[in-house]
């Protein structure tokens, strides 16, 4: 019997050695496995179908010692505080106690950009994730339009969005002069420049190809040239960006 006294489906989370663990339904995969999903810091079992998540539960629980092993090499959580300096776009950025409403302050001179906010712990964490959303905005809106218009398509809505699966997405115009609309991460704002900014001729070359073929691909090298620096990247760093503010 599981552990909830049922079926087990898609999505059922199990602790094992003090560890969660997510039980997915892969219908294209052959046999039960593990894996660590680093962006979202935790471990996924995935079963080739429903009537065998009760194998992969059992073989999580079997592999315990390599699950926290697994979780042990993650980048610790770095919970935002007074003190901390930040590169946002690259650019060091220093975390600052203060009382009223969280700002941003521009660079003064010699020194660096400044987040003051108020609040402690939780409190303090979401005031400063503001300002860089707000800061992420505009940059990636920036970035957005300028490649919108090499590209010749419409300039789309840009939105910024607190997603662990990807860190952009875009929606193309159901006609081909109507404006689409893109997604991004926010702890993109987190990556240096080049990374962001590879990110953002990635979603609009999907503006003219919803696909990821050699015309998609064209388009992207056009606009940045070779991509793969970035990709390799966001693969080595991204857990450590999605430390921040856990």
């Amino acid at each position: 019997m599981s552990p909830f006294g049922r079926a087990l489906v898609d999505g059922d989370r199990l602790e094992v050695g003090g560890a969660v663990v997510t039980l997915k339904i892969n219908r294209r995969a052959r046999r039960v496995s593990l894996r660590l999903d680093r962006t979202r810091r935790q471990i996924v079992a995935t079963a080739p179908s429903a009537r065998r998540l009760g194998e992969a539960a059992a073989f999580a629980r079997e592999r315990a010692h390599w699950i926290a092993e697994r979780l042990a090499e993650l980048p610790p959580s770095s919970p935002l505080s007074p003190g901390m300096v930040l590169e946002v776009f690259g650019q060091p950025v220093v975390l600052e106690a203060a009382t009223g409403r969280a700002r941003w302050h521009e660079a003064d001179g010699a020194g660096p950009h400044r987040i003051s906010a108020a609040g402690e712990g939780e409190g303090y964490a979401r005031a400063v994730i503001l300002m860089i959303k707000k800061r992420a905005l505009t940059v990636m809106g920036e970035r957005t339009a300028l490649y919108a218009a090499r590209l010749g398509a419409p300039m789309p809505k840009v939105a910024i969005m607190d997603a662990k699966a990807r860190w952009g997405s875009c929606r193309a115009g159901r006609r081909g002069d109507a404006p689409g609309s893109i997604r991004y991460s926010w702890r993109l704002a987190l990556a240096p420049f080049a990374v962001a900014d590879y990110v953002a001729a990635h979603e609009c070359a999907h503006l003219k190809e919803l696909n990821h073929g050699p015309r998609f691909w064209a388009h992207v090298k056009a606009l940045v040239g070779d991509e793969r620096p970035h990709r390799a990247w966001l693969r080595a760093e991204g857990a450590r960006l999605h430390a921040f503010g856990s």
